[in-house]
C-alpha cells in the first residue's frame, strides 16, 4: 500500500483474505473479478444502497478465518499451464487469513498444486509440478489490490472503482457459505463504454464483508465470472499455516519486491467501467512464465495499429492486447477503447 493511504486504505488491506498472497485469477482484465445452495432468501432489515456501500468500505477487519472459494469462469479464455484458473470451467481454492499480512492460498492444478504463502514480510510461491519456489519481499508501500487472491478483495475493489459511475441498488438477499447477505448491484451509467451489464456483490449482513462477486456481460443471462465462498469459518488459525520452508531439492528464485501500483511500468487510462490498465511486462516473461507474468505469446490473434503490433485477446467481459514491445493493455471494454488507450 502507498504510505499515504489513510485509514480506509489500511482497513481494506487488513480485510483482504490473504493480504500479500497474490495471484492473477483472470489474465489481463483490469476489473475482476460458488454460490451457495438455492433456498429461501433470508429476512433482513431494509438498507439503502449507499448505506450498504459505505458500510462495506468502512467495516472493520473481520479477523482471522479460513474458507473454500469457488471460481465459475465463463470468460472464454484459454487455460495456461501457469494459470489453470484462467480457463473456462469451475475451480476451487482454499484460503486462510491470519491477520497482520499473513495468509495462505492453495490452488489445485492438473499436475499438482500451487501454494502461495505470506508470512508478513516475505511472499512465497511453491509449484509442486516442477518443484520451484519464488521468494519475494513484501513491499508495504506497494498497492496490491489489483491482484486479488480472494472474493473479498476483488469485490471491495470493484465497489471502490465503480460506485461513482454506476447506478447502485440493493436487490434482495441471499445465503452464501451459510451466511446471510445483501445483494448489492452496480450497473454502468449510459456514458460508460464497457462490455459489462452489471456487477453483483453479496455482502455479509453481519460483518459487511463481500462474500461473492458475480460479473455479467451484455447480451448474456449467464454469469461471465463468479467467485465466492462456499465454506467460511471465522476464528484463530494455526500459525504454522503462515510459514514456509522450501522442500528439499526445490529450486528457489528470488524476485524483487513489487513497486507502487502507478508508475513508469503501470498506468491507467480512464476511470470507472471503461478504465484501461497498461503495464509493461517483464523482459523475461515468455522465457520464465509465472502467475505474475504468464506466457501469452501464443494466445489470441495478430493485431496492429498506430500504437504498434501485438496479439489481441478477447473474452465475454473484456479485451487485452499484448504488444510486441512488451506492454499489456486490458480492460472490461471493447477493442477500440484499448487501442485508443495504447495510442495516447
Amino acid at each position: 500500500m502507498v504510505q499515504a493511504e489513510g485509514m480506509a486504505g489500511r482497513r481494506n488491506r487488513g480485510r483482504s483474505v490473504a493480504a500479500g498472497v497474490v495471484t492473477t485469477i483472470a489474465v489481463g482484465l483490469g476489473l475482476l473479478v460458488s454460490t451457495g445452495a438455492a433456498g429461501a432468501q433470508p429476512q433482513l432489515p431494509p438498507i439503502a444502497p449507499e448505506e450498504l456501500v459505505r458500510s462495506v468500505l468502512s467495516a472493520p477487519n473481520p479477523g482471522p478465518f479460513n474458507g473454500t472459494v469457488e471460481l465459475q469462469n465463463g470468460l472464454g479464455l484459454p487455460a495456461l499451464p501457469e494459470l489453470p484458473q484462467a480457463g473456462n470451467g469451475t475451480s476451487t481454492a482454499r484460503i486462510w487469513s491470519g491477520g497482520e499480512d499473513r495468509g495462505r492460498v492453495a490452488l489445485p492444478t492438473d499436475s499438482g498444486e500451487r501454494t502461495l504463502v505470506s508470512d508478513g514480510t516475505t511472499f512465497w510461491a511453491w509449484n509442486s509440478a516442477d518443484r520451484t519456489v519464488v521468494r519475494r519481499p513484501i513491499d508495504q508501500a506497494a498497492r496490491q489490490e489489483d491482484r486479488p487472491a480472494d472474493p473479498t478483495a476483488a469485490a471491495t475493489r470493484a465497489i471502490e472503482q465503480l460506485r461513482a459511475t454506476s447506478t447502485v441498488a440493493v436487490d434482495g438477499t441471499a445465503e452464501v457459505a451459510g451466511r446471510d447477505a445483501y445483494e448489492l448491484v452496480l450497473t454502468p451509467a449510459p456514458t460508460e463504454r464497457t462490455l459489462l451489464r452489471e456487477v453483483r456483490v453479496a455482502v455479509d449482513a453481519e460483518k459487511r464483508m463481500p462474500l461473492r462477486l458475480t460479473v455479467l456481460s451484455t447480451g448474456s443471462p449467464d454469469p461471465a465470472l463468479r467467485v465466492g465462498f462456499t465454506e467460511l469459518t471465522f476464528g484463530p488459525q494455526d500459525p504454522a499455516l503462515f510459514t514456509f520452508t522450501p522442500p528439499p531439492g526445490a529450486t528457489v528464485t528470488d524476485a524483487p519486491a513489487r513497486g507502487p501500483q502507478e508508475g513508469p511500468e503501470r498506468t491507467t487510462v480512464g476511470d470507472g467501467w471503461d478504465r484501461v490498465v497498461i503495464a509493461r511486462r517483464p523482459a523475461d516473461a515468455t522465457t520464465t512464465p509465472s502467475p505474475d507474468a504468464p506466457d501469452l505469446s501464443s494466445v489470441g490473434s495478430p493485431v496492429s495499429g498506430p500504437w504498434g503490433s501485438g496479439r489481441l485477446i478477447t473474452s465475454t467481459v473484456g479485451t487485452a492486447i499484448v504488444t510486441d514491445d512488451g506492454r499489456l493493455a486490458a480492460g472490461a471494454v471493447p477493442e477500440q477503447v484499448v487501442t485508443e488507450a495504447l495510442s495516447r
